[in-house]
């Protein structure tokens, strides 16, 4: 085995793919810590021209208090004690990839790990912006058959679009995801399908092991031991995530969408669904009415895509400093009772 690597992972996917009981195998390993969903990288990244030239420490400062401190962000499940939080990133270097890596990096102390990682399945939109903040990162999409995704996200209480859009962003996932296949190559990014982790978590989590240069951790096919810890109670949707890994979900979708759906998915996702191995159903016909709409939302959500490009590239010809973290080699091994912490909230 070659040497440990302490790259940054990101797990990317269309929403209901997974990517929270890969979160939970990848933070089994004993090296890697993967938090849920963090909700302050993305935001802290669109803001970054309101905290200023970061070689100042109060303005290192105001980033680190925004951070700890924003109620639209999942700091507080970290647990972690954010004076030290802060201190550490008034200290570090003067980058917001840097302050935002002080962050996991102190998350991944607190289990004595020294790998960390992040995930959060919108990410899939935002891998160039996370490459910009750490050039070295992988990237790990676990990709799901799309039916069961659609059906999954309907039935979502967080879920405010239709089944439209939840076509829609599957189709977007798988696509940008062969964009990266060819951009970053097999050093930086990994595929993994739900269907083959959960009917044999050993032999694909020793693959994706291998991908991130490291050894294979029995431990990463019993999650259940972490969510019981981790996941809150309230996300009644994760509640699965507790119980042993099973196959017992796949292909769900068959009584859990409307013929209409199924039809309407496999006019729109037939090509991609087969490339990955999935069966389609060959039962009915989407009508024109809706393969319209659908190309409708389609539009709608590239046009949004395209304008939040545009966006950030007007932004990065006026940003007060650079983005890209520069941190040093983590801790590794340090002890968790060394940190200060605090006990995550239930």
């Amino acid at each position: 085995m070659a040497a440990h690597s302490d790259r940054p992972i990101f797990v990317i996917g269309c929403p209901r793919s997974g990517t929270t009981l890969l979160q939970l195998m990848l933070h089994s390993h004993q090296r890697i810590a993967i938090p849920a969903e963090t909700r302050f990288l993305l935001p802290a990244y669109a803001s970054r021209r309101g905290f200023g030239d970061l070689r100042r420490p109060d303005n290192r400062r105001a980033l680190a208090e925004w951070i700890v401190g924003r109620k639209e962000s999942k700091f507080h499940d970290l647990g972690l004690d954010s004076a030290q939080v802060i201190d550490e990133i008034v200290a570090g270097p003067p980058t917001l990839g840097s302050a935002l890596g002080i962050v996991f990096r102190a998350y991944a102390r607190r289990f004595g790990k020294p790998r960390w990682g992040d995930k959060r399945p919108s990410y899939f939109k935002h891998v160039d912006v996370l490459r910009r903040m750490w050039p070295d990162a992988q990237f790990v999409h676990l990709i799901r058959d799309g039916r069961d995704c659609v059906a999954s996200l309907k039935e979502m209480p967080w879920y405010n679009q239709d089944s439209y859009h939840a076509i829609c962003a599957w189709r977007e996932a798988v696509d940008f995801g062969r964009r990266y296949a060819r951009r970053l190559g097999p050093d930086a990014y990994y595929e993994l399908q739900y269907e083959r982790l959960v009917a044999d978590p050993s032999t694909e989590l020793a693959g994706l092991c291998g991908f991130l240069g490291e050894e294979y951790d029995s431990r990463m096919t019993e999650p259940q031991e972490i969510a019981r810890l981790t996941v809150p109670a309230n996300k009644k949707w994760h509640s699965l995530t507790q119980d042993a890994v099973t196959s017992g979900r796949i292909g769900s979708w068959v009584h859990r969408l409307e013929p209409w759906e199924i039809a309407l998915a496999e006019s729109a996702l037939g090509s991609r669904l087969r490339e990955y191995g999935y069966e389609l159903s060959g039962g009915g016909r989407a009508s024109i009415t809706q393969i319209a709409h659908l190309a409708r939302v389609a539009a709608h959500r590239r046009t949004t895509q395209h304008k939040r490009v545009i966006r950030d590239q007007l932004v990065r010809r006026c940003e007060p400093g650079p983005v890209i973290s520069r941190l040093g080699p983590q801790d590794v091994g340090r002890p968790a009772q060394d940190l200060r912490t605090v006990s995550p909230r239930p």
